[in-house]
């Protein structure tokens, strides 16, 4: 049997990048799949035609994870459309970067938005669900910057530490439902923005990990696996750094 056969996952962001790596592992687990993005473009159908391809129901959703109505509405379709919800993947996020002394307002507010905000209105929306099927796996995906900070990033930091801590919190205060909240907190991880970075950029990361490579998007998604899956049934409240040891 599939790891993840007869779940339903909700994935944030999904059309593209981790949150589609994430969606295309699941699926092959057996999960059904509902993604969201703020916009299904032809590159959010073709995510879905690949997932569908894999021989499970998915269905991508326009929503803007900001906005806390429509992540109400958008969640109580999904619902309506799959039947029950047992993994959220907080997955949606931007950059807005700028050192704090030249950080404008318009910049902090739009990331903590779309990258902290975002996961309380879906945590909001799907906890009854949860609650009601007596179970479920909540995951954030926060980053290594939201643990150890970074020089530039000041508001992207504080959202990706802020997932952290919303984790545990729900974690604590959900356990006794048999609900589980983590976080994943990526570091270097090859993607196409990484690889758009100078050489020399690239060469001194990668000098600074342990395991001497970046990560991938299927390092990434293992881990989503083993938090969503029933495997990790007794593990919550915890962030796990998927780095190659860049911060140990």
């Amino acid at each position: 049997m599939k790891l993840l056969e007869g779940k339903v996952a909700l994935i944030t962001g999904a059309a593209r990048g981790i949150g589609k790596a994430l969606a295309l592992k699941y699926a092959s687990e057996g999960a059904d799949i509902a993604f969201t993005d703020l916009v299904i473009d032809e590159l959010g159908k073709q995510t879905e035609e690949e997932i569908a391809a894999l021989g499970v129901k998915v269905k991508g959703y326009a929503s803007n994870a900001a906005n806390y109505e429509e992540t109400e509405q958008v969640v109580n379709q999904i619902k309506e459309d799959f039947g029950h919800i047992d993994v959220l993947v907080n997955n949606a996020g931007i950059t807005k970067d700028a050192i704090m002394l030249r950080m404008t307002e318009a910049q902090w507010d739009a990331v903590i938005a779309v990258n902290l905000k975002s996961a309380f209105n879906f945590i909001h929306a799907v906890l009854p669900i949860m609650m009601r099927q007596r179970g479920g796996s909540i995951i954030n995906m926060s980053s290594v910057v939201g643990v150890h900070g970074n020089a530039g990033q000041a508001n992207y930091s504080a959202s990706k530490a802020g997932l952290i801590a919303l984790a545990k919190s729900v974690g604590q205060e959900m356990g006794k439902r048999g609900i589980r909240a983590n976080a994943i907190a990526p570091g270097f991880i090859d993607t196409a923005m990484t690889q758009a970075l100078p050489e020399e950029i690239r060469k001194e990361w990668i000098e600074k990990i342990p395991l001497r490579r970046g990560g991938t998007v299927e390092d990434i998604a293992n881990v989503a696996t083993f938090l969503a899956s029933d495997m990790s049934s007794y593990v919550t409240g915890q962030v796990i750094q998927v780095d190659g040891g860049m911060n140990m």
